[in-house]
This record gives C-alpha cells, sequence and structure tokens, in this order.
C-alpha cells in the first residue's frame, strides 16, 4: 500500500493525473496476469453464445402452431411446418419430420410469390441440402430437395392439412394396428334420362326439360 502511494505521489510530482496513473496499473496487471485476462473474456463470451441444441432435434414449440404440409420426399412420407419469419417479410422458416424414423430436420429461406427456396439442417448449424419448389392455387407444394453440391435431387409432393387433421402417413399406420379398411366406395351411375330433353355439356345425366 505504502508502495503505492509512493507512485501516486511521483507521478503527480511529474503532472500526470491520478486517472493515468490507474491506466497505467491495470495495464500492468494484465501484462502480469494474462492467464486472469483471457478467463474473464472467455466467460464473457460464453455468457454471450446461445445455448447449444441438442441432438437429435427434436420437434419445436415454436413451430407447433405453423401450417402443416404432409405428403413425401422421395420415397419417404414426412410432414412439414412451415411459417413466416416474424423479423423478415420474405423470410420463412419451420421443420420437417420423418413419419418412419421420427427425424426432425430444420428448414430456413424465402418465399417469393408462389416459389419456395429454403436451406435446410440437420443439427441447426450446418446446412445438408437445399429445396426449390412452387405453390399451387391449392395451396400444394412440389419441387425438388437437393444436397448442398445440387446432387441427388429428390421430388417432393405435399398437401396442406386442416386443423386436427391426422396425417396420411399416421392413418395408415393405425389401419395396420387393427382398425377395418373402408369400403371401397360404389362407382356412380349415370342417372337414367325420363324425358326427351338433350344432354347439357356433354353430360349425360343431366337433361334439359322437353
Amino acid at each position: 500500500m505504502q508502495e503505492l502511494k509512493s507512485v501516486v505521489a511521483a507521478a503527480r510530482r511529474r503532472g500526470v493525473t491520478v486517472a493515468s496513473v490507474a491506466a497505467l496499473l491495470c495495464a500492468g496487471a494484465v501484462a502480469l496476469f494474462p492467464g486472469a485476462a483471457r478467463a474473464q473474456s472467455d466467460a464473457v463470451k460464453e455468457l454471450a453464445a446461445p445455448p447449444p441444441i441438442q441432438l437429435p432435434l427434436k420437434p419445436s414449440p415454436e413451430f407447433a402452431k405453423f401450417p402443416r404440409y404432409s405428403g413425401t420426399l422421395g420415397s419417404r412420407q414426412i410432414v412439414l411446418r412451415l411459417g413466416p419469419k416474424t423479423d423478415d417479410a420474405a423470410g420463412v422458416h419451420g421443420e420437417y419430420q420423418f413419419a418412419d424414423t421420427g427425424e426432425v430436420i430444420l428448414i430456413a429461406g424465402d418465399r417469393d410469390g408462389d416459389t419456395l427456396e429454403v436451406e435446410e439442417s440437420n443439427d441447426g448449424t450446418h446446412i445438408t441440402g437445399n429445396w426449390v419448389g412452387k405453390f399451387a392455387a391449392d395451396g400444394s407444394l412440389t419441387g425438388e430437395r437437393m444436397n448442398v453440391d445440387d446432387s441427388d435431387p429428390q421430388p417432393f409432393d405435399l398437401n396442406p392439412l386442416v386443423a386436427g387433421q391426422v396425417a396420411p402417413a399416421a392413418a395408415a399406420k393405425s389401419a395396420k394396428a387393427g382398425a377395418s379398411p373402408a369400403a371401397p366406395a360404389s362407382p356412380v351411375q349415370p342417372a337414367r334420362a325420363t324425358g326427351g330433353g338433350q344432354p347439357v355439356g356433354g353430360v349425360s345425366n343431366l337433361q334439359t326439360g322437353e
């Protein structure tokens, strides 16, 4: 303590401010104890870093409210959840899940009119594929999924699901578990005309009046 007072007194005699002395002392401390400075820096980085993503990925509650699409990617059944980003008017994000394994893949990208372009990731960090597709007027989505280098293109064909509707894959599993299959619908026979009118628009079961 006495040595510190002596340093401050000597600095004042030379016209150096106390603030300058404090800065010099701090710099000296960092030089003398670089390990402590690094430890402090690492602690700050750890606090600022986002929490690590747990693998394998699980369905996110954030995407549970998004519109769902069911269909096939290649030969495998999937359910896609896709919705708008809150910070990007053209941005979309979400996830899709394979019906056979339950594996979850994250997706994010852009929608421009009826065109969809997104990238996917199976760990939330590395891009594992690209999607390019088109939305039809009925809301269905078709296109191709490719690897990062545009190799191995696989078609996807997805249809929107209404709220509460069970994905076809789940319905098929229930049928295999013992549910009775629905009887095939009887073909609709055209109604026989009773009068002498003429067919309307080429449809034989719609007749004009006499």
